[in-house]
């Protein structure tokens, strides 16, 4: 298993550095379009989320640059993705090519192997550089021998290498302390204004449901008895008005507390208080028009305004995938890691989802921003579609 995660590793490296190479080649033919801000911004985004995967470091830390940058503006940032070109116009090159001769030359090993004999005797691929093949004594001895070995430099260098490339890339993009500090203070000042508007909108929507419903039918149902108490003082024996009236009352009572259930429900879902936030999202994802496979690890206890949040996003994220993603499966992880719960969305629709059009993402994005929390949405045309939240949760 051991080996099978080693060589898992040294495929991702030389993806890595094979895009690397790409890239870099591509910044250095687009380096003045790239140099305007608005473009360089989402290129150094682009590597600095590739480097983070490629490194293992939680979602959080790679999408918390991008959140402060439509928050908070450029600001010094944009120096830092400037001097990312040239750096990675340099390194993405310089790094890439050794990956592609090796590459290069395995592929080369393997039509010596076993396609040597196809070639003119002049244009045959020559093992080591330039070294002949005469015939199939020396294809089955240099082909397979030029295989490993690169196989075995692949197996040593590759990994480092991305790694190292990575490393400089987050070196160069990563914020100062300070900096950080001034994004997370516009991003939460942001979000609290945000906040408070949804607050206020939240307190209008149940004034005016409890107005207009509840309140109504408790009135209805006050004037029934009123009319019943009268009727029995005047005429104890009209007993089919009264029943009517009584039955009328009855139902309007159940009635008023079916709405009352309604608007509490959206407050804090009674279902979190009874089954708790992983039987509360069996019941959502069971309910999803779309089949939703559902993974929940040992996330412990977790705040209920945490459990809240998560409940709603889910929610909210599912109905998006109904409504507008046209999937076929849909799946929802969560997990927990120290003081951070993580909870990723995915479907295999045909993607494009944008907070900026609506379809409830901004909703989400509020919700999780109002607890310090982080959200990214990788949604390319033709999909699928990637929803991630973090949320602190306590130790």
């Amino acid at each position: 298993m051991t080996s099978v995660r080693r060589w898992a590793g040294v495929w991702r490296g030389g993806v890595y550095l094979l895009v690397s190479l790409l890239s870099g080649i591509v910044t250095v033919l687009a380096l003045p379009v790239l140099c305007v801000p608005r473009l360089a911004r989402p290129w150094a985004d682009r590597h600095r989320d590739r480097a983070g995967r490629l490194l293992g470091l939680p979602t959080a830390s790679r999408s918390a640059p991008r959140a402060a940058h439509r928050l908070a503006g450029a600001g010094p940032s944009t120096g830092r993705d400037l001097l990312w070109l040239p750096v990675h116009a340099v390194i993405g090159v310089a790094i890439g090519l050794p990956a592609l001769l090796c590459v290069g030359n395995v592929v080369t090993g393997v039509v010596v192997t076993t396609l040597w004999w196809a070639f003119a005797p002049e244009d045959r691929p020559r093992p080591f550089v330039d070294v002949p093949v005469t015939g199939w004594a020396t294809a089955l001895t240099l082909g397979p021998l030029q295989i490993l070995l690169l196989l075995a430099l692949a197996y040593v260098c590759f990994p480092p290498m991305a790694r190292a490339h990575a490393r400089i890339c987050l070196a160069v993009l990563s914020r100062s302390t300070a900096e950080q500090l001034a994004d997370r203070v516009a991003v939460l000042t942001r979000t609290r204004a945000d906040v408070l508007d949804a607050h206020g909108a939240e307190l209008r929507r149940i004034e005016r449901d409890l107005h207009d419903g509840t309140q109504a039918r408790l009135v209805a149902i006050a004037m029934r008895l009123a009319v019943a108490r009268q009727a029995l003082s005047d005429d104890p024996r009209d007993e089919r008005f009264l029943e009517e009236l009584l039955r009328d009352a009855h139902e309007g009572t159940e009635e008023a507390m079916t709405e009352l259930r309604g608007v509490i429900s959206t407050v804090y879902p009674p279902i979190l208080a009874d089954r708790g936030l992983a039987g509360a999202l069996t019941a959502v994802t069971a309910r999803c028009g779309v089949p939703t496979r559902l993974s929940i690890g040992d996330i412990d206890r977790v705040p209920a305004a945490v459990e809240a949040v998560v409940y709603f996003a889910v929610a909210e994220a599912l109905t998006n995938v109904v409504k507008h993603s046209r999937a076929t499966t849909a799946a929802v992880r969560v997990s927990r890691t120290a003081g951070r719960l993580s909870v990723v969305v995915t479907d295999d629709g045909t993607g494009g989802a944008d907070d900026r059009r609506g379809t409830g993402l901004a909703g989400i994005r509020g919700r999780v921003l109002a607890l310090d929390g982080l959200v990214d949405i990788d949604s390319p045309a033709g999909g699928p579609t990637t929803i991630t939240m973090e949320l602190p949760c306590g130790s």
